[in-house]
């Protein structure tokens, strides 16, 4: 029998790669003899760093930046001297876990600390710059990310305005005359399998404002201000991304990447099998089993978390998804939407939450074994 895993980490539980260890010890008290291969993957989210430096030679950079309140921070990204190519997590300095619950609030919060990390990488000689998306703070179109590369957002009376999701509505110009001339020898790509666009009931501030602090109206004021931003970036650009699948992600800082840097859009699956070079595993073919994973399974796991991509990857080789999580909250009938031979919830009802955290591993070793033994069986 052969093996694929490819979970996400158990937040606040297991690492990705404590995940693989307990499957593979379920998958071995069903099949001792099993081939087992797995990659350490990310969605772009946080854990992308983690990830990228499981799977190639990379340094640490350490630069000043700011977090998404725009208090001074020290972060963090990774370099390869071989291909000059910098990796960035947006997490690491726009990301909600920067903030106690009180301070959460994306009308006040702005991406410029990713920015000001491109902006460094960029100055040590990067020719190509991946951003994992994911886990942010924010919701301000991506304006904070180019206020740090150059970009100035001025309202009427020509005012240079601060680059956070309130001011979003206020943007009446663009000014690039300060744009670093690097950007021009660089290539940018935005890492996520997020597929929301800007806009709308799927968009970035109507999915994603609620989980980082809003409020109704500042989600309907978020909405009027990237409505705004597209109508502005539409006239002096002279292009518009709005409806581009990916857009709303990160509350909508692919958008600005877009239409401001010019990143291209990559799936993260695709991107850390191509990373891994784990995608002739699936071109040799004799792959009885593809596994992922993650904490919970809801219904934004269709819009593009990393089950999602491991689904697609699967259905591209016509391999079998299993999937386990820690929560599974769907209703009966939408499980069949995931495309998944099955999904396994290792969470017990009747206990209380922190009691599957604590025993998240073997919860994950004895569901796999039961249900590959009953498998084996039928």
């Amino acid at each position: 029998m052969r093996f694929v895993l490819i979970p996400d980490k158990f937040k606040g539980s297991l690492s990705a790669k404590e995940v693989i260890g307990a499957m593979s010890s379920g998958i071995r008290q069903v099949h001792p003899e099993a081939e087992i291969s797995s990659v350490i993957a990310s969605d772009g989210g946080d854990g992308f760093l983690h990830a990228v430096a499981s799977a190639i030679p990379v340094r640490e950079v350490l630069c000043q930046a700011v977090d998404p309140l725009g208090r001074k921070i020290e972060s963090r990204y990774l370099f390869s001297r071989e291909d000059q190519a910098a990796y960035i997590e947006m997490a690491e300095c726009s990301g909600l876990v920067l903030l106690d619950a009180s301070e959460r609030n994306p009308t006040r919060t702005t991406t410029l600390g990713t920015g000001m990390q491109i902006r460094d990488a960029l100055e040590r000689g990067a020719r190509k710059i991946y951003i994992g998306l994911g886990g942010s703070a924010t919701n301000d179109g991506g304006i904070g990310i180019a206020h740090g590369l150059g970009f100035r957002f001025r309202d009427r009376s020509g005012k240079v305005l601060e680059p956070v999701g309130g001011n979003l509505t206020r943007v009446h110009q663009i000014d690039t005359r300060a744009v670093m001339v690097e950007l021009k020898g660089a290539d940018l790509f935005a890492i996520n399998d997020v597929q929301n666009p800007l806009l709308g009931s799927k968009g970035a501030a109507a999915v994603y404002a609620p989980q980082k602090g809003a409020d109704v109206e500042e989600i309907r004021s978020l909405e009027e201000g990237l409505k705004n931003l597209d109508l502005i970036v539409g006239k002096a650009l002279g292009h518009s991304a709005a409806d581009l699948p990916g857009a709303g992600a990160a509350g909508g800082a692919a958008y600005g990447l877009h239409v401001f840097l010019h990143a291209k859009f990559i799936k993260g699956v695709e991107f850390m099998l191509k990373l891994t070079r784990s995608e002739t595993l699936f071109k040799e073919g004799g792959i009885d089993l593809l596994i992922t994973g993650e904490g919970a399974i809801d219904e934004q796991t269709l819009q593009g978390k990393l089950i999602h991509g491991v689904v697609l990857l699967g259905n591209k080789y016509r391999v079998p998804v299993l999937a386990i999580c820690g929560k599974l909250d769907l209703a009966p009938g939408d499980i069949g939407k995931f495309g998944l031979e099955a999904i396994l919830e290792i969470r017990d009802p009747r206990k209380p939450v922190q009691y599957s955290m604590e025993n998240a591993a073997i919860l994950i070793e004895n569901s796999l074994s039961e249900y590959l033994r009953k498998r084996k069986n039928t």
